[in-house]
Protein backbone atom coordinates (compact mmCIF):
# COMPACT_ATOMS: atom_id res chain seq x y z
CA UNK A 1 0.00 0.00 0.00
CA UNK A 2 1.32 3.52 -0.98
CA UNK A 3 0.54 6.63 0.42
CA UNK A 4 1.45 9.73 -1.23
CA UNK A 5 1.58 12.90 0.90
CA UNK A 6 0.98 15.93 -0.85
CA UNK A 7 2.30 19.52 0.28
CA UNK A 8 0.06 21.86 -1.87
CA UNK A 9 1.15 25.28 -2.70
CA UNK A 10 -1.02 26.55 -5.04
CA UNK A 11 0.56 30.54 -5.45
CA UNK A 12 4.03 28.78 -5.71
CA UNK A 13 5.24 30.63 -3.24
CA UNK A 14 7.54 27.86 -2.74
CA UNK A 15 8.94 27.06 -6.04
CA UNK A 16 9.88 31.38 -6.22
CA UNK A 17 11.56 31.51 -3.13
CA UNK A 18 13.44 28.26 -4.04
CA UNK A 19 14.02 29.28 -7.69
CA UNK A 20 12.98 25.28 -8.24
CA UNK A 21 10.50 23.48 -11.07
CA UNK A 22 7.96 21.68 -9.17
CA UNK A 23 7.03 18.93 -8.15
CA UNK A 24 9.65 18.02 -5.80
CA UNK A 25 9.60 14.45 -4.70
CA UNK A 26 11.44 12.20 -2.24
CA UNK A 27 12.11 12.54 1.39
CA UNK A 28 15.77 13.74 0.53
CA UNK A 29 14.79 16.69 -1.93
CA UNK A 30 11.71 17.91 0.49
CA UNK A 31 14.44 18.06 3.49
CA UNK A 32 16.50 19.91 1.32
CA UNK A 33 14.35 22.40 -0.08
CA UNK A 34 12.87 22.84 3.66
CA UNK A 35 16.24 24.67 4.39
CA UNK A 36 16.92 26.52 1.08
CA UNK A 37 13.30 28.15 1.58
CA UNK A 38 13.54 28.46 5.28
CA UNK A 39 16.92 30.52 5.18
CA UNK A 40 15.47 32.51 2.02
CA UNK A 41 12.22 33.49 4.37
CA UNK A 42 12.59 32.24 7.36
CA UNK A 43 8.77 34.04 8.30
CA UNK A 44 7.23 31.79 5.60
CA UNK A 45 4.66 29.60 7.20
CA UNK A 46 5.49 27.51 3.52
CA UNK A 47 8.37 26.08 5.98
CA UNK A 48 6.31 24.57 8.16
CA UNK A 49 3.83 23.45 5.80
CA UNK A 50 6.87 21.44 4.57
CA UNK A 51 8.04 20.11 7.61
CA UNK A 52 4.33 18.98 8.65
CA UNK A 53 4.48 16.81 5.33
CA UNK A 54 8.02 15.46 5.95
CA UNK A 55 6.75 14.39 9.87
CA UNK A 56 3.70 12.59 8.13
CA UNK A 57 5.45 10.57 6.41
CA UNK A 58 7.72 10.02 9.05
CA UNK A 59 4.88 8.83 11.01
CA UNK A 60 3.52 6.44 8.43
CA UNK A 61 6.59 4.73 7.38
CA UNK A 62 6.96 4.47 10.91
CA UNK A 63 4.02 2.57 10.98
CA UNK A 64 5.33 0.14 8.30
CA UNK A 65 3.73 1.90 5.08
CA UNK A 66 5.33 2.94 1.81
CA UNK A 67 5.08 6.38 1.65
CA UNK A 68 6.13 9.10 -1.28
CA UNK A 69 6.41 12.90 0.22
CA UNK A 70 6.15 14.89 -2.84
CA UNK A 71 5.55 19.13 -3.35
CA UNK A 72 3.29 20.66 -5.86
CA UNK A 73 2.61 23.73 -7.14
CA UNK A 74 1.05 26.03 -9.20
CA UNK A 75 3.66 27.12 -12.13
CA UNK A 76 1.63 30.21 -13.64
CA UNK A 77 0.26 33.85 -12.21
CA UNK A 78 -3.17 33.27 -13.25
CA UNK A 79 -5.49 30.80 -10.97
CA UNK A 80 -6.64 28.64 -14.18
CA UNK A 81 -2.82 28.12 -15.43
CA UNK A 82 -2.06 27.08 -11.49
CA UNK A 83 -4.50 24.79 -10.67
CA UNK A 84 -4.03 23.14 -14.30
CA UNK A 85 -0.07 23.05 -14.07
CA UNK A 86 -0.65 21.34 -10.33
CA UNK A 87 -3.23 18.97 -11.52
CA UNK A 88 -0.99 17.71 -14.15
CA UNK A 89 1.94 17.45 -11.55
CA UNK A 90 -0.54 15.22 -9.73
CA UNK A 91 -1.48 13.18 -12.92
CA UNK A 92 2.06 12.61 -13.49
CA UNK A 93 2.89 11.37 -9.73
CA UNK A 94 -0.27 9.38 -10.06
CA UNK A 95 1.28 7.80 -13.33
CA UNK A 96 4.48 7.00 -11.68
CA UNK A 97 4.13 6.18 -7.99
CA UNK A 98 0.29 4.23 -8.42
CA UNK A 99 -0.47 5.29 -5.28
CA UNK A 100 -3.46 3.62 -3.02
CA UNK A 101 -4.59 7.16 -1.38
CA UNK A 102 -3.10 10.45 -0.46
CA UNK A 103 -2.57 13.17 2.49
CA UNK A 104 -2.83 16.59 1.63
CA UNK A 105 -0.67 18.82 3.79
CA UNK A 106 -1.61 22.95 3.19
CA UNK A 107 -1.40 25.66 4.80
CA UNK A 108 -3.95 28.53 3.67
CA UNK A 109 -7.42 27.95 2.69
CA UNK A 110 -6.15 29.15 -0.85
CA UNK A 111 -4.57 26.25 -1.07
CA UNK A 112 -7.64 24.06 -0.08
CA UNK A 113 -9.64 25.08 -3.20
CA UNK A 114 -7.74 22.89 -5.29
CA UNK A 115 -8.26 19.57 -3.05
CA UNK A 116 -11.24 18.41 -5.09
CA UNK A 117 -8.74 18.44 -8.26
CA UNK A 118 -6.21 16.25 -6.19
CA UNK A 119 -9.52 14.46 -5.21
CA UNK A 120 -10.32 13.32 -8.65
CA UNK A 121 -7.32 11.96 -9.26
CA UNK A 122 -6.49 10.28 -6.04
CA UNK A 123 -8.21 8.76 -2.87
CA UNK A 124 -7.74 11.50 -0.12
CA UNK A 125 -7.59 9.60 3.13
CA UNK A 126 -6.81 13.20 5.14
CA UNK A 127 -6.31 16.95 4.70
CA UNK A 128 -3.89 18.59 7.17
CA UNK A 129 -4.01 21.91 7.41
CA UNK A 130 -0.61 23.26 9.05
CA UNK A 131 -1.10 26.47 11.46
CA UNK A 132 1.61 28.36 12.76
CA UNK A 133 1.13 28.05 16.65
CA UNK A 134 2.61 31.63 17.62
CA UNK A 135 -0.16 33.20 15.48
CA UNK A 136 -3.13 32.83 18.20
CA UNK A 137 -0.99 33.95 21.24
CA UNK A 138 0.74 37.74 22.37
CA UNK A 139 3.83 36.88 20.75
CA UNK A 140 2.43 37.38 17.03
CA UNK A 141 0.60 40.92 18.47
CA UNK A 142 4.10 41.61 19.86
CA UNK A 143 5.86 41.07 16.33
CA UNK A 144 3.11 43.13 14.22
CA UNK A 145 3.32 46.18 16.65
CA UNK A 146 6.81 46.22 16.19
CA UNK A 147 7.14 45.60 12.58
CA UNK A 148 4.28 48.48 12.79
CA UNK A 149 6.45 50.74 14.50
CA UNK A 150 9.50 50.46 12.35
CA UNK A 151 7.72 51.85 9.58
CA UNK A 152 8.43 55.44 9.12
CA UNK A 153 5.70 55.63 7.09
CA UNK A 154 2.52 54.24 8.66
CA UNK A 155 3.95 56.11 12.14
CA UNK A 156 3.40 59.25 10.69
CA UNK A 157 -0.08 58.32 9.42
CA UNK A 158 -1.60 56.53 12.05
CA UNK A 159 0.05 57.39 15.29
CA UNK A 160 0.31 61.54 14.46
CA UNK A 161 -2.88 61.76 14.06
CA UNK A 162 -3.97 59.96 17.38
CA UNK A 163 -1.50 61.23 19.34
CA UNK A 164 -2.65 65.04 18.37
CA UNK A 165 -6.44 63.53 19.05
CA UNK A 166 -5.68 62.08 22.40
CA UNK A 167 -3.82 65.82 23.14
CA UNK A 168 -6.59 67.85 21.86
CA UNK A 169 -9.67 66.02 23.62
CA UNK A 170 -8.65 67.06 27.23
CA UNK A 171 -8.51 70.87 25.74
CA UNK A 172 -11.74 70.75 23.67
CA UNK A 173 -14.15 69.09 26.61
CA UNK A 174 -12.38 71.49 29.19
CA UNK A 175 -13.98 74.20 27.34
CA UNK A 176 -16.95 72.99 24.89
CA UNK A 177 -19.74 70.06 25.44
CA UNK A 178 -18.55 66.72 24.91
CA UNK A 179 -20.61 66.44 21.57
CA UNK A 180 -19.01 69.48 19.97
CA UNK A 181 -15.55 68.31 21.40
CA UNK A 182 -15.99 64.88 19.73
CA UNK A 183 -17.57 66.33 16.49
CA UNK A 184 -14.49 68.46 15.89
CA UNK A 185 -12.15 66.03 16.76
CA UNK A 186 -13.80 63.93 14.27
CA UNK A 187 -13.69 66.62 11.63
CA UNK A 188 -9.90 66.96 12.35
CA UNK A 189 -9.22 63.21 11.70
CA UNK A 190 -11.43 63.17 8.59
CA UNK A 191 -9.51 65.94 7.14
CA UNK A 192 -6.30 64.16 8.04
CA UNK A 193 -7.38 61.00 6.57
CA UNK A 194 -8.38 62.97 3.03
CA UNK A 195 -5.32 64.73 3.23
CA UNK A 196 -3.43 61.85 3.35
CA UNK A 197 -5.61 59.17 1.25
CA UNK A 198 -6.09 62.41 -1.91
CA UNK A 199 -2.26 62.67 -1.39
CA UNK A 200 -2.51 66.31 -0.93
CA UNK A 201 0.94 66.26 1.09
CA UNK A 202 2.05 65.03 -2.53
CA UNK A 203 0.98 67.75 -4.44
CA UNK A 204 1.65 70.51 -1.94
CA UNK A 205 5.13 69.21 -1.75
CA UNK A 206 5.46 69.68 -5.67
CA UNK A 207 4.03 73.52 -5.36
CA UNK A 208 7.74 74.97 -4.65
CA UNK A 209 9.24 73.65 -7.19
CA UNK A 210 6.83 73.74 -10.14
CA UNK A 211 6.05 77.74 -8.85
CA UNK A 212 10.19 78.25 -9.17
CA UNK A 213 10.23 76.35 -12.52
CA UNK A 214 7.31 78.84 -14.00
CA UNK A 215 8.79 81.86 -12.59
CA UNK A 216 12.47 80.94 -14.02
CA UNK A 217 10.80 80.10 -17.26
CA UNK A 218 8.88 83.36 -17.66
CA UNK A 219 5.44 82.04 -18.39
CA UNK A 220 3.18 84.46 -18.08
CA UNK A 221 0.36 82.06 -16.61
CA UNK A 222 2.48 82.91 -13.23
CA UNK A 223 0.67 86.37 -13.09
CA UNK A 224 -2.85 85.51 -14.67
CA UNK A 225 -2.89 82.77 -11.76
CA UNK A 226 -2.38 85.35 -9.38
CA UNK A 227 -4.83 87.67 -10.81
CA UNK A 228 -7.17 84.71 -10.85
CA UNK A 229 -7.02 84.12 -7.32
CA UNK A 230 -7.51 87.55 -6.32
CA UNK A 231 -10.84 87.64 -8.48
CA UNK A 232 -11.63 84.36 -6.53
CA UNK A 233 -11.23 85.89 -3.50
CA UNK A 234 -13.48 89.38 -4.26
CA UNK A 235 -16.19 87.21 -5.52
CA UNK A 236 -16.06 85.16 -2.60
CA UNK A 237 -16.03 88.22 -0.19
CA UNK A 238 -18.88 89.73 -2.58
CA UNK A 239 -21.23 86.38 -2.87
CA UNK A 240 -20.70 86.11 1.27
CA UNK A 241 -21.66 89.92 1.81
CA UNK A 242 -24.67 89.85 -0.15
CA UNK A 243 -26.25 86.91 1.65
CA UNK A 244 -28.96 87.91 3.67
CA UNK A 245 -28.87 87.28 7.35
CA UNK A 246 -32.48 87.23 8.73
CA UNK A 247 -34.57 84.12 8.16
CA UNK A 248 -34.33 80.46 10.09
CA UNK A 249 -32.77 77.74 8.34
CA UNK A 250 -35.45 77.30 5.86
CA UNK A 251 -33.99 79.44 3.91
CA UNK A 252 -30.11 77.78 3.34
CA UNK A 253 -31.33 77.40 -0.26
CA UNK A 254 -32.36 81.04 -0.76
CA UNK A 255 -29.33 82.29 0.41
CA UNK A 256 -26.84 79.47 -1.21
CA UNK A 257 -28.42 81.00 -4.71
CA UNK A 258 -27.99 84.65 -3.33
CA UNK A 259 -24.13 83.64 -2.69
CA UNK A 260 -23.92 81.79 -6.08
CA UNK A 261 -25.49 84.69 -7.65
CA UNK A 262 -23.08 87.39 -6.53
CA UNK A 263 -19.76 85.56 -7.02
CA UNK A 264 -19.96 83.48 -10.32
CA UNK A 265 -19.34 86.19 -12.41
CA UNK A 266 -16.33 87.31 -10.35
CA UNK A 267 -15.35 83.30 -10.30
CA UNK A 268 -16.23 82.82 -14.04
CA UNK A 269 -14.20 85.73 -14.40
CA UNK A 270 -11.12 84.44 -12.49
CA UNK A 271 -10.81 81.46 -14.27
CA UNK A 272 -11.41 83.54 -17.98
CA UNK A 273 -8.48 84.84 -16.63
CA UNK A 274 -6.47 81.83 -15.91
CA UNK A 275 -7.25 79.79 -18.78
CA UNK A 276 -6.27 83.52 -20.95
CA UNK A 277 -2.49 82.76 -19.27
CA UNK A 278 -2.86 79.30 -20.33
CA UNK A 279 -3.50 80.28 -23.88
CA UNK A 280 -0.64 82.98 -23.71
CA UNK A 281 1.72 80.22 -22.73
CA UNK A 282 0.50 77.83 -25.26
CA UNK A 283 0.71 80.27 -28.10
CA UNK A 284 4.38 81.96 -27.12
CA UNK A 285 5.68 77.86 -26.70
CA UNK A 286 4.63 76.47 -29.80
CA UNK A 287 3.55 79.00 -32.14
CA UNK A 288 0.40 77.39 -32.23
CA UNK A 289 -2.75 76.70 -29.68
CA UNK A 290 -4.26 73.56 -29.27
CA UNK A 291 -8.20 73.05 -29.20
CA UNK A 292 -8.67 72.80 -25.75
CA UNK A 293 -6.96 75.44 -25.19
CA UNK A 294 -9.51 77.47 -27.19
CA UNK A 295 -12.47 76.17 -25.82
CA UNK A 296 -11.56 76.36 -22.48
CA UNK A 297 -12.37 80.78 -22.17
CA UNK A 298 -15.87 80.01 -23.60
CA UNK A 299 -16.77 77.15 -21.70
CA UNK A 300 -15.79 79.18 -18.79
CA UNK A 301 -18.37 81.75 -20.15
CA UNK A 302 -20.92 79.23 -21.16
CA UNK A 303 -21.33 77.98 -17.52
CA UNK A 304 -21.02 81.02 -16.27
CA UNK A 305 -24.52 81.66 -17.68
CA UNK A 306 -26.20 78.84 -16.85
CA UNK A 307 -25.27 79.02 -13.03
CA UNK A 308 -26.15 82.59 -12.88
CA UNK A 309 -29.22 81.70 -14.59
CA UNK A 310 -30.13 79.00 -12.91
CA UNK A 311 -29.04 81.22 -9.12
CA UNK A 312 -31.09 83.69 -10.87
CA UNK A 313 -34.21 81.93 -11.27
CA UNK A 314 -34.82 80.47 -7.43
CA UNK A 315 -33.95 84.52 -5.98
CA UNK A 316 -36.23 85.47 -8.52
CA UNK A 317 -38.91 83.40 -7.66
CA UNK A 318 -38.44 83.78 -4.08
CA UNK A 319 -38.56 88.03 -4.38
CA UNK A 320 -35.50 88.68 -3.49
CA UNK A 321 -34.78 89.53 -7.38
CA UNK A 322 -37.07 91.88 -8.50
CA UNK A 323 -38.80 91.31 -12.13
CA UNK A 324 -36.86 92.64 -14.85
CA UNK A 325 -38.69 94.41 -17.80
CA UNK A 326 -37.37 94.38 -21.10
CA UNK A 327 -38.99 97.33 -23.56
CA UNK A 328 -41.97 97.54 -20.91
CA UNK A 329 -42.32 93.90 -20.68
CA UNK A 330 -42.03 92.41 -17.64
CA UNK A 331 -39.74 89.09 -17.73
CA UNK A 332 -40.90 85.86 -16.00
CA UNK A 333 -38.04 84.16 -13.97
CA UNK A 334 -38.85 81.23 -16.64
CA UNK A 335 -38.07 83.37 -19.61
CA UNK A 336 -34.72 84.77 -17.65
CA UNK A 337 -33.76 81.12 -17.47
CA UNK A 338 -34.26 80.04 -20.90
CA UNK A 339 -32.77 83.43 -21.74
CA UNK A 340 -29.22 82.64 -20.49
CA UNK A 341 -29.35 79.08 -21.05
CA UNK A 342 -29.98 79.64 -24.93
CA UNK A 343 -26.74 82.39 -24.28
CA UNK A 344 -24.59 79.68 -22.58
CA UNK A 345 -25.30 77.56 -25.47
CA UNK A 346 -24.54 80.02 -28.29
CA UNK A 347 -20.82 80.88 -26.60
CA UNK A 348 -20.83 77.28 -26.29
CA UNK A 349 -21.10 77.15 -29.67
CA UNK A 350 -19.46 80.19 -30.85
CA UNK A 351 -16.05 78.67 -29.14
CA UNK A 352 -16.09 75.40 -31.22
CA UNK A 353 -16.81 77.41 -34.28
CA UNK A 354 -13.55 79.61 -33.17
CA UNK A 355 -11.59 76.92 -32.04
CA UNK A 356 -12.21 75.14 -35.42
CA UNK A 357 -11.71 78.24 -37.60
CA UNK A 358 -8.33 78.81 -36.16
CA UNK A 359 -7.05 75.26 -35.56
CA UNK A 360 -8.36 74.16 -39.19
CA UNK A 361 -9.94 71.24 -37.70
CA UNK A 362 -13.59 70.10 -38.39
CA UNK A 363 -15.75 70.68 -36.29
CA UNK A 364 -16.96 67.03 -35.62
CA UNK A 365 -13.48 66.99 -34.63
CA UNK A 366 -13.30 69.84 -32.19
CA UNK A 367 -15.84 68.47 -30.37
CA UNK A 368 -14.99 65.33 -30.03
Amino acid sequence: MTTLVLCVDRSNDIGRTAGLEMPIIGWEAVQSLVTDVGLADPEDSSVNCLLEALRVARDLRDEREETVVAVVSGGTDSLVGADRSLAAQVDSLVDTYDPDSAIVVLDSANDERVVPAIESRVRIDSVDRVVVRQAHDIESTYYLLKQFLGDEELRTTILVPLGATLLLLPILLSQFSPAIALAGLASLLGAVLLYKGLAIDELLSEVPERTREALYSGRVSVVTYAVSLGLGLVGIFLGALSVTPQGGPEYVVVRTMQFTHSAVPWLALAALTASAGRLLDELIGTDEISTPYLNLPFGVVALGLVVRGFAGWFLQREGVLADPQLWGVVVTPQQRLAAFIVAGIVVSVVGVRVAASVTGESIDDVAQ
